[in-house]
């Protein structure tokens, strides 16, 4: 199965466009895996999250796992503009290396979504 991002962007919205005060840009990436390889797909994401880490414009992520699915995990991702995930990082021979070694564990087409939002923040009595 390839993955296959579709990405329709509003017109208004400038690629090129950096992030500004506190606005990070946030790829969310859903990815359902078979059941049986759940570790195993854990396993090649650990392999293969540094090429994703070398990425231009690249802020951090976090693999997050399903409770009541577990099969489903959410990959989120900060960039620092919305052109460093796609067409760059996308666009890229370290994208294609990362997802060869990934879809082999995919029951399904993964989904993406782009947000645009305010850093995490904590509470103030924390």
């Amino acid at each position: 199965m390839a993955f296959k991002e579709k990405l329709q962007l509003p017109s208004s919205r400038r690629l090129s466009e950096p992030t500004r005060g506190n606005i990070m840009i946030y790829e969310i990436a859903v990815l359902p895996v078979y059941k049986h390889q759940v570790e195993r797909f854990r396993e090649a994401f650990a392999e293969v999250v540094p090429l994703l880490r070398r990425a231009k414009g690249y802020l951090g992520h976090v693999l997050a796992q399903g409770i009541e699915t577990p099969e489903h995990f959410n990959l989120i991702v900060r960039w620092q503009t919305l052109e460093d995930h796609t067409p760059g990082f996308e666009a890229s021979e370290d994208h294609r290396v990362f997802m060869l070694a990934l879809e082999e564990y995919f029951c399904g087409e993964p989904t993406v979504h782009h947000l645009e939002g305010n850093d995490f923040s904590l509470p103030d009595d924390l």
